[in-house]
């Protein structure tokens, strides 16, 4: 008797750049294992290779969720990041345009003769 895995939840990783392509390849991976797993339940393998194989799904499945969260929240810190960016930018921009203060003491006494 043996107990196969059906998919390679290790083998995605997190690159910012397709972000979006990889949740959906892991949301396919994910329904795949969780159909897998049901059907698990009225397949006509032994008991103890039955249990070994849905604890390897339950496995393969934490992973795949773990990916995905990991995937969203660098996605989140990058927004973050680029919003931070353009808010000292913004910053940054409005000092330099600012009309130079006059803080002299000649600006803050008239003089008239």
């Amino acid at each position: 008797m043996q107990v196969s895995s059906s998919s390679s939840a290790g083998q995605v990783s997190s690159s910012s750049g397709g972000g979006g392509s990889e949740i959906a390849k892991l949301q396919k991976q994910l329904r795949e294992l969780t159909d897998e797993l049901k059907n698990l339940a009225t397949s006509d393998m032994e008991p103890k290779a039955k249990q070994q194989k849905a604890k390897l799904l339950q496995a393969q499945i934490q992973m795949v969720q773990a990916q995905i969260t990991a995937i969203q929240r660098a996605r989140q810190q990058e927004q973050q990041d680029a919003q931070a960016r353009k808010m000292e930018a913004a910053a940054q921009t409005a000092r330099e345009q600012r009309p130079p203060s006059a803080d002299g003491l000649g600006s803050q006494v008239d003089t008239y003769a």
